[in-house]
C-alpha cells in the first residue's frame, strides 16, 4: 500500500514539476512555487502515513484490495504472456512449414551429390554432333 502511495506521490510531483507551455488559461490558475510544491506534498504524505493509525478497517480493507488488484494484474500479465508465445509459436511453424514445401535451393543445372541417374551423366558428356565428330583430328603443331 504505501509502495503505491510513494509512486503516485512522486509520479504527481514529477508531472507537476514539468515545464509548460504558456497558454492564456495558464495566466488564470494560480501561481505556486516548486518549493510550496514540495512543502504540501511533504505535509500530504505525513499525513498519508498517520492514516493507517486513525483509520485502521479503512487500511485494512484497502490493503486487501490493493492485494486482490495486484493479483488481478499478475494473472493478466501470464495471460498476455501465453497469448504472445502462442503467437510466436503459431508464426514460428508457419515458416517451418513454408521451409519445407519450399523447393530447393538449386537450379538442376549441376546434380547435387547423390542426385541424377547414369544415363542422365551419360547424356550430358555426349555433347558433341555429328558435324564435329566428323571432322579429322590434327595433333598440335609443333615449330622447328
Amino acid at each position: 500500500m504505501r509502495f503505491l502511495l510513494r509512486i503516485t506521490f512522486w509520479l504527481g510531483l514529477v508531472l507537476v514539476l514539468l515545464p509548460r507551455d504558456k497558454t492564456p488559461e495558464s495566466d488564470k490558475l494560480p501561481q505556486i512555487g516548486a518549493a510550496d510544491a514540495v512543502q504540501a506534498a511533504t505535509a500530504a504524505v505525513s499525513d498519508m502515513t498517520q492514516f493507517c493509525k486513525r483509520q485502521p478497517a479503512a487500511c485494512e480493507v484497502g490493503g486487501q484490495a490493493a492485494t486482490i488488484i495486484g493479483q488481478r494484474a499478475q494473472d493478466g500479465a501470464k495471460k498476455i504472456y501465453q497469448i504472445i508465445n502462442d503467437k510466436k509459436e503459431q508464426i514460428t511453424n508457419e515458416k517451418n512449414e513454408k521451409n519445407e514445401k519450399k523447393a530447393p535451393d538449386h537450379t538442376g543445372s549441376i546434380a547435387m551429390a547423390g542426385e541424377g541417374d547414369a544415363a542422365a551423366s551419360e547424356a550430358v558428356r555426349d555433347t558433341l554432333t555429328q558435324d564435329d565428330l566428323a571432322l579429322e583430328w590434327h595433333g598440335p603443331q609443333i615449330a622447328n
